[in-house]
């Protein structure tokens, strides 16, 4: 089941295995901070996962809903650790991964058909070729080679019914232009929360939900804090990845 230099690990709060590599991708703790922040359909509706990697927020949203979700992504080799991890899990029946370039994947998927769309998306804009990371698969999950944050936006609106929501995790320091561009493509942002590495430190990631063709208005949740002084994971955030303790 395992390839080359793959992995199994566990994630506790779910109870279920993932694949991973070090040298292809690893999910980090953005992916399942999007994961828990998300409002889900339960049982109705649809969800679209794009940027997908190997499949980690579809596996969690897995556990808290009952709908269809389909995971988007573009490199083969993360694609397949995705379809092994959702078979090692059992899940075929509720997740599909497709292999596509999320720029042109709104025809085949339906266009204004889903409930929900996530999205973790490369937080870097294109550099110069020499200033790639020389890892082909860290250069595509990180830089906008293969899609830009606009492309992201644009694909999560064209997949969304009308009330439909778009959640999205990126770096604080786009936050503005991540906002614009969903207003520019009819998701009206709703919900933000900011990630802070250490109570005093400055916020290092933000999270956005969207709603489609809503009213204006944002809420600003209270935010996460990651570590505590001594290094050690707040109870939240210790909560959030290993579940509840009893």
């Amino acid at each position: 089941m395992l390839k080359g230099d793959e992995r199994l690990d566990y994630l506790l709060a779910e109870n279920m295995r993932i694949i991973q590599s070090p040298t292809v991708f690893s999910f980090s703790l953005d992916a399942v901070l999007l994961a828990h922040f998300t409002y889900l359909p339960v049982r109705k509706g649809s969800i679209v996962d794009l940027c997908s990697g190997n499949g980690i927020i579809p596996l969690l949203l897995s556990k808290h809903t009952e709908a269809p979700i389909t995971a988007v992504e573009i490199q083969p080799r993360l694609a397949d650790m995705a379809r092994r991890s959702v078979a090692y899990n059992k899940l075929e029946d509720q997740i599909t991964v497709l292999e596509a370039d999320i720029r042109n994947t709104a025809p085949a998927l339906q266009k204004e058909k889903h409930s929900l769309v996530t999205c973790n998306p490369p937080y870097f804009a294109s550099l110069e070729t020499s200033k790639f990371n020389e890892n082909e698969h860290f250069r595509i999950a990180r830089h906008e080679v293969m899609c830009t944050l606009e492309d992201a936006v644009r694909v999560s609106s064209e997949l969304l019914k009308q009330g439909g929501k778009a959640s999205f995790v990126h770096r604080p320091e786009r936050l503005l232009e991540l906002t614009q561009l969903m207003q520019k493509y009819r998701l009206e942002p709703k919900r933000i929360q900011f990630v802070h590495p250490l109570e005093a430190r400055d916020a290092n990631m933000v999270l956005v939900e969207g709603t489609k063709d809503a009213k204006p208005g944002v809420r600003y949740l209270p935010p996460i804090v990651v570590h505590q002084e001594d290094g050690e994971y707040t109870a939240e955030v210790k909560e959030i990845l290993y579940g509840k303790v009893e």
